[in-house]
């Protein structure tokens, strides 16, 4: 295919040439990867900046999607990829590849250094990109520390994402300093944390602080301090998008049931009459075992599951019925979720949505109802052609993983309106997610906005 860039196509591919660290904040469906292999076609074959390229990215991304995208359009087709993904023999046949760019997923960074390493090659790369920054906001990861030393290896350096700060504005520390390597918001995370935040929620007789919340003026400040190196863009200003209805399905416990939910709140714990006790040693426990409980059944110490109503499965089979033939897609969090649903839909032929084959059904319309874990609908995952309905049947905390399961359906190339339904426990901590999802993405929006690019 000829690759005719829209206007801020061309805008984000003449930045990433110009600057020698950049952090492109681009919504899913604006074309991050096109984006950036142009910039690589040109600085390698025109401006001759740039001799071999390692791209680290999520393991179906490296696998799928670049090499995809090479191959998809005419004027990359003088570049070489080699994915060094898979079994060890396949990663070192992908290394020892004299191939322009390296594709590798963030997982095999520790082999990487450890193979070349041992076999006494040299870190050939002069250009490093990081395909979803947002991947490496934990500073005390081993794949942050990794690649924080790979960075002082690389002139060049690109992180990608759409998520720039799912869980906040401290996140941006780790992600901004391994593009700069500390040169705008610090080399250390405490002097980030003393300057720009103030610590809301504590045990003031250990000292342990549980949440910080940004100073006043901190955010632009934060903002206007990496604002020379990224830009951000949205879908929504730069592609036709289609509609959007965001939806909350509410159901309601009876009264033993939200004193069974109350109790377990209160206490920690909940005697069962045979077998384990449900019980939560922290408060981070009790949260999912809350959660499990809204959602109607939960996990005891024995790893058995105890049951305790069925309102999100009824709630779930009257939005199936409503949906009348249409193809529903649920996103669900916990197994003996999944395994529930199964249960209650065994005749109307649900399936999971995990191998190739999977999505190509699913895409071709022939699975009524599909399953999907947020955790593997993520990046590179294209569903929009099989449906345009989300339900939620569980609610999570992590915003990053929300908005990409949300973008498999709500993406460009969607042709119907996309109803995403969440079914939530009125009184429970269901509703407690909802409200923490929603003031995350406030945070994100403003950082969005902050930085974004406007192309004239």
């Amino acid at each position: 295919m000829i690759f005719e860039p829209h206007a801020y196509q061309q805008f984000c591919i003449e930045y990433l040439k110009q600057h020698e660290t950049a952090a492109l904040f681009l919504d899913m469906g604006l074309g991050k990867t096109i984006i950036t292999l142009t910039a690589i076609h040109d600085l390698m074959l025109d401006s001759f900046d740039v001799s071999r390229v390692l791209v680290v990215a999520p393991v179906r991304v490296a696998k799928d999607t670049w090499p995809k995208e090479l191959e998809k359009w005419d004027h990359l087709r003088h570049l070489t990829i080699a994915v060094a993904v898979g079994t060890p023999k396949q990663r070192e046949a992908a290394v020892r590849q004299d191939a322009m760019i390296t594709v590798i997923n963030r997982e095999n960074l520790k082999w990487l250094v450890e193979f070349l390493h041992q076999n006494r090659m040299p870190f050939r790369y002069d250009m490093l990109v990081i395909d979803e920054l947002s991947g490496f906001k934990s500073y005390k990861s081993q794949r942050f520390k990794i690649m924080r030393q790979l960075r002082a290896k690389v002139r060049r350096i690109v992180g990608l994402t759409g998520t720039p700060a799912p869980n906040g504005l401290m996140d941006l520390w780790s992600e901004i300093g391994l593009l700069d390597r500390g040169e705008r918001l610090g080399r250390f995370i405490s002097p980030y944390r003393e300057r720009y935040f103030t610590a809301s929620s504590y045990n003031p007789q250990t000292g342990i602080v549980y949440r910080y919340e940004p100073k006043p003026n901190a955010e632009q400040e934060i903002y206007d301090r990496i604002s020379d190196i990224s830009i951000s863009m949205k879908a929504l200003d730069y592609l036709d998008m289609p509609a959007c209805v965001m939806n909350t399905v509410p159901v309601y416990l009876d009264d033993r049931e939200h004193r069974v939910y109350e109790r377990l709140k209160k206490e920690y714990i909940l005697p069962m009459a045979e077998g384990g006790d449900v019980d939560a040693a922290n408060a981070a426990a009790l949260s999912g075992k809350l959660l499990q409980l809204a959602g109607g059944a939960v996990y005891d110490e024995c790893h058995h599951v105890r049951e305790f109503h069925s309102r999100k499965l009824d709630a779930l089979e009257d939005l199936i019925e409503a949906a009348n033939g249409q193809p529903v897609l649920v996103a669900y969090w916990y197994q003996h979720e999944h395994d529930r649903i199964h249960a209650r839909f065994a005749k109307a032929r649900v399936r999971d949505l995990r191998a190739e084959a999977d999505i190509s059904d699913w895409n071709a319309g022939k699975i009524p109802v599909a399953l999907i874990h947020p955790a593997a609908a993520g990046h590179g995952l294209n569903l929009q052609e099989g449906g345009h309905i989300l339900v939620w049947y569980s609610m999570i905390w992590n915003l990053e993983l929300y908005q990409q399961t949300n973008g498999r359906l709500w993406r460009q190339g969607q042709t119907e309106r996309v109803s995403i339904h969440h079914i939530v426990t009125a009184d429970t901590m269901d509703e407690d997610v909802m409200e923490a999802l929603r003031q995350k993405n406030m945070t994100q929006e403003k950082l969005m906005a902050a930085v974004r690019a406007r192309v004239i």
